[in-house]
């Protein structure tokens, strides 16, 4: 039955989550994490993190690894926990698949209409807010520790993030060599 609610739960994400990956991580956490409790907030803030890191579109990436764990922490073995993998990865891709075999012959016809940029400019903003939304959501407490109970930490990993956005925007730093400087740091400064 967790393998049908899987299926039904990514299909809904992969057909109302618009903005790409990064949109779609505030719905899915709180699917998987908050409605349905199969994952921790831990578990996923690492699966955040290990999608972000393995190539492929972060959202995809993302729902593979919380397809494995769901079914993985609902005491079923690995074969099974495969099997949710490919679920929730084959149901959040569905949705756009069906979508774009049915409008895209339509699309190229009327994509400079009115209605059709109206529609665009509509989603706009709620691109910006789901982004937002997923920005928000991974500032916790695994993520942020706070300066009351751990000075050091919270300290660290805010400058950890300084550091990085300076080197990415400002310097030019490779983000995979940025992101390699940041956990060799965080390793080093934090346990």
């Amino acid at each position: 039955m967790i393998f049908l609610y899987l299926f039904i739960t990514f299909f809904q994400i992969g057909l109302f989550g618009f903005g790409g990956g990064y949109g779609m991580l505030s719905l899915i956490q709180t699917e998987t994490v908050v409605n349905h409790h199969w994952l921790s907030s831990a578990e996923f803030t690492n699966i955040v993190a290990i999608s972000q890191m393995t190539p492929g579109p972060i959202g995809i990436n993302s729902a593979t690894y919380c397809g494995y764990t769901a079914i993985h922490n609902a005491g079923f073995g690995v074969p099974m926990a495969m099997l949710g993998s490919a679920t929730a990865t084959f149901a959040l891709v569905l949705p756009s698949f069906i979508l774009m075999i049915l409008i895209s012959k339509m699309f190229m016809k009327y994509m400079k209409t009115d209605t059709v940029q109206s529609i665009f400019n509509g989603l706009r903003p709620a691109v910006v807010g789901l982004l937002a939304a997923a920005t928000l959501l991974l500032c916790n407490s695994e993520n942020f520790n706070s300066p009351i109970v751990n000075p050091w930490h919270f300290y660290i990993s805010i400058a950890l993030f300084a550091a990085t956005f300076v080197g990415t925007m400002w310097l030019k730093i490779n983000p995979i060599r940025m992101i390699c400087f940041a956990a060799l740091a965080g390793l080093v400064l934090l346990y």
